[in-house]
């Protein structure tokens, strides 16, 4: 008799984890979407800017803190080393978040099925995201 209720303690237990585990995940979730909203439109912004040779404009969707680390030449060599022309496709992967940033795995495709992984930082400045780090990825 006691074994029995044990065991009905444990489960109910383990089930109630469970439930916490699977609330917490629900709510780390739609955290997650609800603070990322914006990133996409800024990512399609600034590689439209680079392919249309609007350097300036993407360069200014980059923070202050950016550009005081990042010249305009030297953004103009690092997307140029990037040899952005020769991709087609782009696919954003899951945002993570990092204290008050929001980090975005961007893949650049080629028709010839090279891939470009690209990370880029973001931070909130007032109501708009803004690109506060670009580094590429190193594959193995």
């Amino acid at each position: 008799m006691d074994w029995q209720l044990v065991q009905t303690l444990g489960t109910k237990a383990l089930m109630a984890g469970a439930g916490a585990l699977l609330l917490y995940w629900t709510i780390s979730a739609v955290k997650l979407v609800l603070n990322a909203r914006g990133i996409n439109p800024v990512i399609k912004q600034f590689f439209t800017q680079v392919a249309s040779g609007r350097i300036d404009a993407a360069y200014l969707l980059t923070t202050k803190n950016y550009r005081s680390h990042v010249n305009r030449q030297q953004f103009i060599r690092f997307l140029a080393g990037l040899e952005l022309n020769k991709y087609r496709n782009l696919k954003s992967g899951r945002p993570r978040i990092q204290e008050e940033q929001i980090i975005l795995t961007v893949k650049l495709k080629s028709e010839g099925n090279e891939e470009l992984p690209l990370d880029f930082t973001f931070v909130k400045v007032e109501d708009d995201w803004k690109v506060d780090r670009i580094q590429r990825m190193v594959t193995a």
